[in-house]
């Protein structure tokens, strides 16, 4: 008896569940196009998820932080999860793609065939193993978000591996001559502080170091950060076949890592009396493996040349982070910093495939050289990848458009759209209603005008926000009659506080998850219809930066009122749009 087959034909196919993949997803489903997320992991979020727990890293500098998606779910942590569980985490993660009514969800399920017509995919095969159950999927698009770039074998779709010479585009980073090797894979470990000393018993297969081991490796289980040490040098097979080694890469960094903790806990010098070994990660994180070739490769030197791509649809800005391939097994340091501007654009045309029409891509995968890949791989970069990627896959739905004919045909609408949705791109303004623009703006105290300037964060020493006493209030008077639809709001979440991801290793006195202080926590909405004024929408708990409020009403004026923020004295607003 054949085992039971499902076949699926939505506008667009996400493979890989991780913040790239979950953001594409998600992006494109809140836009209107019927999507399915295929995840060969039972929970969401890739290196961010329980199993892995790498911290979700981003461009660094004043009001730099990215918003969209990526803030939206890492807020809804802070409200829900104030003790740092991570399984609450999990449970954002998977409810923030369960949730949306466009969007269907395969667990467990990894995509392992695909059938080409021509130069486009015209469906993929995927195995559910907990149903024991076939999926084939016909879609329009497709994105691979897998990490490993599991369609570039199945497809033909052209990628590179391992570092270029530093020859072929003049990267002063890269060696002499090309090689297959790339940045290595982690095991995690994670401790807890009690209040009492700790024994640690090591497995007999951990791996025995020396007492001087690590002089160039940061493993004192104390200190006064919040952050910890989440020990990220635990890395290895940079210098081995970074997807087929795998398995065995995971059985030598497990030695590894019970052998570091065995170092810790049972070597004099480390402090670590009172800290218990918490968990080890099982499933190794990935830095790095195949990388596909877009329309554009986004290298070193348009890096530091701060990417004022045209097509700009996302940005970066960690610094240029190249690991040594052979990880814990390089005598010196870890890895090497390499100076880069933040925030620097990364353009469309790394996030479709050169050569199969209808194939996307985003996160660790994207059309770059190994170069620059060491800034634009980590995660708070690659949700901002999967959202744009998302809002393109949607627009191609709309218009029965490819990738390529977005950047040709819909492109402004692409970055407008992203703007709209408090995705923040370098040097670009988000477009201001007309209803709001010619209607008359006043306010309760202060100058509101920067409510309507396109500009939704403090950028160059400019607020662009409207500050005011609970209780204040801005309004929108109209010349006439409208019919209002939707009023948006951005307000403020202190885009330099940084205490957003799940703690590493956790202390005795570690403050609880909270959201930032400077963010609206009530609010109401009252139009003037007929003379009256009239609360025609009201928010309670707000934990978003981004509100969109439907509003259904024919009013004269509209007014905003903030009523309370989660500590701050005063109401900080960047946006209040209407429609």
């Amino acid at each position: 008896m054949a085992l039971r087959t499902v076949k699926h034909e939505p506008d667009f196919c996400v493979v890989g569940g991780g913040l790239a993949g979950m953001c594409a997803a998600i992006s494109a489903a809140r836009h209107g196009a019927k999507t399915i997320l295929v995840h060969d992991r039972p929970m969401l979020g890739g290196n961010a998820s329980s199993e892995i727990r790498m911290w979700i890293c981003g461009a660094h500098g004043e009001d730099n932080r990215e918003t969209g998606l990526r803030e939206e779910l890492e807020l809804e942590n802070l409200y829900r999860n104030p003790n740092w569980n991570w399984s609450i985490w999990d449970s954002v993660l998977y409810g923030a793609a369960r949730n949306e009514k466009n969007l269907t969800l395969l667990l467990n399920c990894s995509c392992n065939d695909a059938t080409i017509s021509g130069d486009r995919i015209a469906s993929i095969r995927c195995w559910q193993t907990t149903t024991q159950t076939w999926h084939e999927i016909a879609a329009a698009n497709f994105a691979d978000c897998s990490g490993d770039s599991i369609l570039a074998p199945l497809t033909g779709a052209e990628f590179r591996l391992g570092r270029e010479a530093a020859s072929e585009f003049n990267e002063d980073i890269e060696p002499p001559v090309a090689d297959k090797k790339t940045m290595g894979m982690s095991c995690l470990i994670q401790a807890r502080e009690t209040g009492t000393p700790q024994k640690f018993i090591p497995p007999t297969w951990a791996e025995k170091f020396p007492p001087d081991a690590f002089p160039h490796r940061g493993h004192n289980i104390t200190g006064k950060s919040y952050y910890c040490n989440n020990f990220w040098w635990l890395e290895l097979g940079g210098d081995r076949d970074s997807i087929h080694d795998t398995e065995s890469l995971r059985d030598e960094l497990l030695a590894a890592a019970f052998g570091v903790w065995d170092h810790i806990k049972n070597v004099e010098g480390h402090e670590g009396e009172n800290w218990a070994l918490d968990w080890v990660g099982f499933v190794p994180g990935k830095r790095e493996s195949r990388r596909y070739v877009g329309d554009h490769i986004l290298t070193q030197n348009e890096v530091r040349a701060e990417g004022r791509f045209d097509d700009l649809v996302a940005y970066g800005g960690w610094t240029l982070d190249d690991h040594y391939p052979a990880g814990l097994r390089h005598p010196g340091k870890p890895n090497e910093f390499h100076p880069a501007p933040s925030p620097f654009g990364i353009p469309y045309r790394c996030l479709y495939s050169k050569n199969i029409a209808n194939l996307f891509f985003a996160g660790r995968n994207i059309s770059t050289t190994h170069a620059a890949l060491s800034s634009t791989r980590v995660m708070a970069t690659c949700a901002m990848l999967g959202q744009a990627v998302g809002i393109a896959a949607a627009l191609a739905a709309k218009n029965s458009a490819t990738p390529r004919d977005i950047y040709n045909k819909h492109l402004s609408e692409l970055q407008q759209t992203l703007l709209d949705d408090d995705c923040y791109l370098p040097w670009r303004k988000r477009e201001v209603s007309t209803l709001s623009l010619n209607a008359k703006l006043s306010a309760s105290t202060g100058d509101p005008e920067a409510l309507r300037n396109g500009l939704d964060r403090s950028l160059e020493g400019n607020d662009n926000g409207w500050f005011c006493a609970p209780g204040g209030f801005a309004e929108y008077r109209f010349t006439k009659k409208e019919k209002l639809s939707e009023a948006r709001l951005v307000f403020d979440t202190d885009l330099n506080k940084r205490k957003l991801n799940m703690p590493s290793c956790v202390r005795l006195d570690i403050e609880p998850a909270a959201l930032p202080e400077t963010l609206v926590r009530s609010f109401r909405l009252e139009a003037e219809i007929d003379g009256k004024w009239k609360e025609v929408a009201r928010a309670d708990d707000n934990w978003r930066r981004l509100v969109r409020v439907p509003l259904n009403v024919t009013a004269t004026a509209l007014r905003l009122i903030p009523e309370s923020t989660w500590g701050a004295e005063q109401a900080h607003v960047f946006s209040f749009d209407v429609t």
